[in-house]
């Protein structure tokens, strides 16, 4: 593994880390850990290399200037006054250079490359700038620092590299990454390495530029690099995924030479088929109302056998309180229920998920026609969710004890981007306009009381309801819990 430390205006020891974890968490090794910055001595000496051949030399115009010089891509750029500086002259500024003799920005080290070259990363590219500022890793010890397009190839020759793996945005570099190879091999009968592009993986309802995924952090519309919503891997980490959905999508997608955006409902796929043989499934309630059985003795609780997994035979049972006062769902209640609706409503039967056959006989309201009590009664013969006359009960809805229940706070996340392609915006819009207002809701839930001791990246279905895991944030006093995804891609049919 190579980190590129070429500029120590933006080395952060935090990204070095954070790569670091999220590729082990992955599931990946590296054998040795390098960085550019082991390579700076030689990278250095190659410089003084390509000044004494006189393909490289100092120049002293500002950025500025060279920019304004630069021409387009049918008209030459304009020679630099300093091109044809003697090798001798060339060779004594640069030492000059490293020798921090002069200002930051007042000099660079520039190939000599072709100004007529449609390419313009080939007209005389800057190899070396001054930079009067501390390195991470070699503090003090340098002032000029080489430029990624000239350490990359030759980080690469160094490591005897095969094949240098980048995204299509560096294709027009690559004449540059060989044209610098051509000046510093000496020993032909090495490997030379060689830069293959390839299209990144975009998927839609997000955007990939880290330029824009640094905006979003920076200006709050996310709560951080591993928030949620992020199409980062400590994003999706959060969220609940596991390395293994991550690389089953990665092996779906493929390689392409082609620019191309990936439906995100692949990526949920993979995450629900994984998370489907491996999470413990338990009951909890998000959007509570009251159930009370009123024909179920007053202060009996009963502990009802629940299977953790029915895809996992070795998951085994647990124990689930049951009592006489329940939270069920609200949206599983409907007062005037229309002719194929299955859940509960006023003298309508359905079954506890593990417990009894209930049957509604009235509600409570409030002052302002809120339903707070669902008053029902059981049938005491069906403990377990059966019943002995062989009636059917088509509705199958799940609940918690109210006395035991847990309260949780749990994060509702969605897509951050409401439009699949966030970025088609009209002139003068801005991609963010896109943002998803709905993409995290926070509800107070009862959960059952097994979940008490859960430890943050724990993952559970909630039945009915999706996967979940509890956030790092989490803590016995204050349990958190993130959606990770539905059961169901409620997007298709909201897209069709």
């Amino acid at each position: 593994m190579r980190f590129d430390d070429t500029n120590p205006v933006k080395e952060d020891t935090e990204y070095v880390d954070s790569i670091r974890e999220d590729v082990a968490w992955l599931g990946f090794e590296w054998a040795i850990e390098r960085y550019a910055s082991d390579y700076f001595d030689q990278l250095y000496l190659w410089a003084e290399k390509m000044i004494q051949d006189g393909t490289a030399y100092v120049c002293d115009l500002s950025f500025d200037e060279v920019s304004a010089t630069r021409g387009t891509p049918s008209i030459p750029m304009q020679a630099s006054p300093y091109r044809n500086r003697s090798a001798e002259e060339n060779l004594d500024l640069f030492r000059r250079m490293k020798a921090g003799e002069f200002a930051d920005g007042s000099r660079v080290l520039r190939a000599k490359g072709d100004l007529a070259s449609p390419n313009m990363h080939m007209r005389d590219p800057i190899m070396y700038r001054i930079r009067k500022v501390s390195h991470h890793r070699t503090g003090d010890k340098w002032c000029i620092y080489p430029m990624y397009d000239y350490a990359h190839g030759q980080s690469d020759y160094i490591e005897q590299i095969t094949h240098s793996i980048c995204t299509l945005e560096f294709e027009v570099h690559r004449p540059l990454y060989d044209w610098y190879l051509d000046h510093i091999i000496d020993d032909k009968t090495s490997k030379r390495p060689r830069q293959i592009e390839f299209a990144r993986l975009n998927i839609n309802y997000t955007v990939m530029s880290k330029r824009k995924l640094l905006e979003l952090v920076k200006e709050g519309y996310v709560n951080g690099w591993d928030d949620p919503r992020m199409p980062t891997i400590c994003g999706l980490r959060r969220r609940g995924y596991t390395p293994e959905s991550i690389r089953e999508f990665a092996e779906r997608v493929g390689v392409a030479k082609r620019d191309n955006v990936i439906d995100v409902s692949l990526l949920e796929f993979c995450i629900r088929e994984d998370l489907n043989k491996k999470a413990m499934r338990v009951m909890a309630v998000l959007n509570p109302v009251k159930l009370i059985i009123d024909s179920y003795p007053e202060n009996m609780v009963e502990e009802l056998e629940a299977v953790n997994n029915p895809e996992d035979a070795g998951a085994g049972t647990r124990m689930v309180p049951f009592s006489k006062v329940l939270y069920i769902e609200r949206d599983d209640f409907m007062e005037e229920a229309p002719k194929n609706y299955f859940r509960l409503s006023v003298g309508k039967e359905v079954r506890l998920r593990y417990g009894y056959f209930v049957t509604c006989t009235h509600i409570d309201k409030d002052a302002a026609g809120n339903i707070t009590t669902i008053h029902c009664t059981h049938d005491p013969a069906s403990r377990g969710g059966n019943s002995p006359d062989g009636r059917k009960v088509k509705g199958t809805i799940h609940w918690v004890s109210a006395a035991q229940a847990v309260k949780a706070d749990v994060q509702l996340y969605d897509r951050l981007f409401s439009n699949a392609a966030p970025e088609d915006v009209p002139e003068g819009k801005d991609y963010k306009e896109n943002i998803n207002p709905d993409s995290l809701k926070t509800v107070t839930a009862y959960i059952e009381p097994a979940l008490a001791n859960t430890k943050p990246g724990d993952k559970y279905q909630f039945e009915r309801l999706g996967y979940f895991c509890t956030d790092k944030e989490s803590k016995p006093s204050k349990l958190v819990f993130n959606r990770t995804v539905g059961l169901k891609d409620t997007w298709a049919k909201i897209s069709k």
